[in-house]
């Protein structure tokens, strides 16, 4: 069957994955991610307004879900808690054993998925960079929210601070608010489970995971519903770019390892002339006395007559 090529990129077959190189990829990416939040604290008035702004816009639209699941988990304890466990955890466990699982059983697909995982996690990030917003849980009481995990706080390690551990809250940026990567991350987990489950119980976890999601990030204050839309948004754009981002990264392992082929072949390039069994010099040295041999078949050279000896006829006079 022919190989088909796509276009821009080198016929070719792709490296096997292995995981020593791919975990330092997703750490280094992760750590990058983590990084670019701390860097991308903005002015707390503009995160402020923007919170205010997101607000507004949803009682214009009829969208403001945050306030009744607000209420609801502030005031039962037995969805609250829970709700706060989802919120700090989840996302650390489940998203990171979806990729082991790609990797270990969905060889063929992890590529690609881990692919659209990270570009989604940078758009992200640049989100927010550029508009830095305040959480319903930060905004003032009177805007009628509560932050339910500083209320159960002493049921976790958590504290006043969103999801950083009790005394690490310095150590988040909370004003990273927009877009939810909560439900971004969710919604790809979601994805990854029902295309590549193969059962009905991992289809029904691959719809409830993202919808729980974004129910539990809004009960809590930390996110409002256009967040958890832009989340999607995120990783729908990311989806887009992949493919691209694929194709790049082929293009510059190609261009890799063809220079290092050169490089070794232009080694080789260079063979010393053999003068003699097993012994080699270069091109401009001579050996004293060294005859030239002539190209033909079965060809010896002649005698010349400084080599001949006295059995050599004399020179005509």
């Amino acid at each position: 069957m022919p190989q088909t090529e796509t276009p821009g990129i080198e016929a070719g077959p792709r490296p096997p994955l292995r995981w020593w190189t791919e975990l330092p990829l997703i750490v280094l990416v992760y750590a990058c991610y983590s990084a670019g939040r701390l860097l991308a604290r903005g002015d707390v008035t503009s995160a402020v307004d923007h919170g205010l702004t997101i607000l507004r816009v949803e009682k214009v639209l009829h969208l403001n879900a945050e306030h009744p699941l607000n209420r609801l988990f502030t005031r039962e304890s037995w969805l609250g808690v829970p709700a706060d466990f989802w919120y700090a955890s989840l996302h650390y466990l489940v998203t990171p054993a979806i990729l082991v699982w790609l990797f270990r059983s969905r060889a063929a697909h992890y590529r690609t998925a881990r692919t659209w995982l990270m570009t989604s996690t940078f758009i992200g990030l640049i989100g927010f960079t550029l508009l830095p917003t305040c959480p319903p849980r930060l905004l003032s009481a009177g805007h009628g929210f509560v932050d339910t995990m500083a209320q159960y706080s002493s049921y976790g390690w958590w504290g006043g601070e969103a999801s950083a551990p009790r005394g690490m809250g310095g150590m988040t940026n909370q004003y990273a608010a927009m877009p939810s990567l909560h439900v971004g991350w969710a919604l790809w987990c979601g994805v990854m489970l029902w295309r590549y489950g193969g059962t009905r119980t991992t289809k029904v976890l691959g719809v409830a995971y993202p919808l729980l999601t974004t129910v539990v990030v809004m009960g809590t204050a930390n996110h409002y519903f256009l967040d958890a839309v832009a989340g999607a948004a995120a990783m729908g754009v990311g989806l887009l770019l992949a493919p691209y981002v694929l194709r790049g990264a082929a293009r510059v392992r190609t261009r890799f390892e063809t220079g290092g082929s050169l490089v070794a072949a232009s080694s080789h390039d260079t063979v010393a002339p053999i003068v003699s069994a097993g012994c080699q010099t270069s091109a401009s040295e001579r050996i004293p006395r060294q005859r030239e041999s002539r190209i033909g078949s079965g060809a010896e050279p002649g005698p010349s007559p400084t080599d001949a000896g006295d059995e050599a006829p004399a020179a005509a006079r």
